[in-house]
């Protein structure tokens, strides 16, 4: 049994741990609004986007259709473009992320196809490396700024792009979490490069005229489409990580709680036992006088 002083000890640290927990928490809940903010604003832009793109490429096809629309005409090398946070402290988030990339690389392997890792953010690296260490192509790290934003997504956007016109692989799929709430943060896939076929294109029969042609349009909108789907997956990546945190850290706030509640029982028992071990032994001693 631990002595009284180490109790108290340790009931001193699990406090000093709870005050920790406690502030971060508040800070994450603070954080949470704007990153869910920002997130649920970009959607509207992304759906809108996705509608421009699928009247266009209704109207391109063939040898006209722009390659990041058409592909290399193989999809043998995949590549995963995995967002993952540069912090810790918030829940199983980033081992989700790793889970569901590993899950898509198992079933393409499956497949007999090529897979290679482009590794977003710090976390989720080793758990990725211990496993595809010689597949992981490249770190892109982003805790050099205060929160990512159009930029970092520009950046990482023209170099898949221009990996992409080099035939470095033939499919992206970018892996990121979706925030769906303080307790929920779903980690999706979905297909970067080449550009997906929208599942529905206008079908109306309005006639449009394009200035200049379909081509040249799909030309300029196509890499904003890709950047803009690596923006939203960092906004919603920025989200996911507040509010996974915001929840982790409640609950090792009240398990800090339930932690002293228990510690403090052991004390008093332990100190009352104590007490009553002081008193038999005065007792006693009187007698024998």
């Amino acid at each position: 049994m631990a002595s009284l002083k180490e109790l108290k000890g340790r009931i001193k640290s699990v406090k000093s741990t709870q005050k920790i927990t406690k502030a971060k928490q508040m800070v994450a809940a603070a954080k949470l609004r704007r990153a869910q903010a920002a997130a649920e604003a970009a959607r509207p832009y992304q759906e809108r986007l996705a509608a421009v793109m699928a009247s266009l490429a209704g109207k391109v096809s063939g040898d006209s259709a722009p390659k990041l629309l058409a592909g290399t005409g193989s999809t043998q090398r995949h590549l995963l473009v995995v967002v993952n946070t540069d912090k810790g402290l918030c829940g199983g988030l980033n081992a989700n992320i790793v889970k569901a990339a590993k899950a898509k690389a198992k079933e393409l392997l499956g497949e007999g196809k090529d897979v290679s890792f482009y590794l977003i953010g710090k976390k989720g690296r080793a758990p990725i490396k211990r496993d595809y260490a010689n597949s992981i192509t490249k770190h892109f790290d982003t805790s050099d700024v205060r929160q990512p934003g159009f930029e970092e997504a520009d950046a990482i956007a023209a170099d898949l792009i221009e990996r992409f016109e080099d035939s470095k692989f033939d499919v992206a799929h970018l892996v990121y979490p979706v925030f769906k709430s303080a307790l929920a943060q779903d980690p999706t896939v979905d297909q970067l490069i080449p550009v997906p076929a929208p599942e529905t294109a206008d079908n109306s029969d309005a006639v449009v005229e394009y200035e200049p042609g379909e081509e040249e349009i799909l030309e300029e909108l196509l890499p904003r489409y890709v950047k803009t789907q690596l923006f939203g997956a960092l906004l919603e990546r920025e989200a996911s990580e507040q509010g996974a945190s915001m929840t982790a850290m409640d609950n090792a706030t009240r398990n800090a709680g339930e932690l002293i509640k228990d510690l403090n029982i052991e004390y008093n028992r332990s100190r009352q036992a104590a007490i009553t071990t002081e008193l038999i032994e005065i007792i006693a001693g009187a007698e024998a006088l």
